[in-house]
């Protein structure tokens, strides 16, 4: 865990009463968010990526041929940000942008065989990252905590 994420029990020794702070979802929700993205973000130092490169690289491993417009908008990444995100993941061989054949105005967009690998590798990363969290929530946990997440997430 990250030196910048003082636990509650590490304030509390400390003196600093934190109020109603612990009780608040969105508190307490953005305080273990950032424990496993902490943790994410060097689980993939190894490969390399960062969070969202490799969410793009699971959509275009699961969905060649997307445009950019269909991958950012699945992701939710602003089109400004993931244009550079995509140039980033082609200049590293990673990801490329082929001439559409529906749209002659857009390029689909696929993983090389290079970002296949790598890919493979980082979904062996984030599984070892899914264990150490799914070990801490014990039996049982996982399931329960994202059946209560989805249900914060908007519906349509």
């Amino acid at each position: 865990m990250s030196n910048e994420i003082e636990t509650m029990e590490q304030a509390s020794r400390r003196g600093i009463d934190m109020g109603g702070l612990p009780s608040f979802v969105g508190y307490t929700l953005r305080r273990a968010q950032l424990v496993i993205f902490d943790d994410f973000i060097r689980t993939l130092d190894e490969v390399g990526l960062k969070p969202a490169s490799f969410s793009v690289l699971i959509i275009l491993g699961s969905n060649p041929g997307l445009n950019q417009s269909e991958v950012s908008a699945a992701l939710g990444i602003q089109r400004t940000n993931f244009v550079a995100l995509v140039d980033s993941l082609e200049q590293r061989g990673l990801a490329e942008r082929r001439p559409s054949e529906s749209d002659r105005r857009s390029h689909a967009l696929h993983l090389t065989p290079a970002g296949r690998k790598l890919l493979a590798r980082a979904m062996t990363l984030q599984q070892e990252h899914e264990a150490r969290f799914t070990d801490r929530l014990g039996p049982g946990g996982r399931e329960q905590l994202l059946t209560l997440l989805e249900k914060l997430l908007p519906t349509e």
